[in-house]
C-alpha cells in the first residue's frame, strides 16, 4: 500500500491534539477557534488572480 508521508504526519498531529484534550469535540473546536483568532498574519496575502482562460463545462 501507498504511504503519504504529509498525511501521516498530519493524522498523527490531529490524533496526538485530540488526545491532549480527552477526545472532548467542543474543547478541541474551541482550542482551534482560540489559535484562530489569535492569528495575526493573513494566510493569504493578496486577492487571487482571476484566470483568464474560460472554466469548461462537462
Amino acid at each position: 500500500m501507498w504511504n503519504d508521508e504529509i498525511l501521516e504526519e498530519i493524522h498523527k498531529y490531529r490524533e496526538e491534539h485530540a488526545k491532549s484534550f480527552n477526545y472532548d469535540l467542543h474543547a478541541i473546536v474551541e482550542d482551534l477557534r482560540r489559535k484562530q483568532a489569535a492569528r495575526v498574519k493573513q494566510i493569504i496575502s493578496k486577492p487571487l488572480k482571476e484566470s483568464k482562460k474560460p472554466m469548461q463545462s462537462t
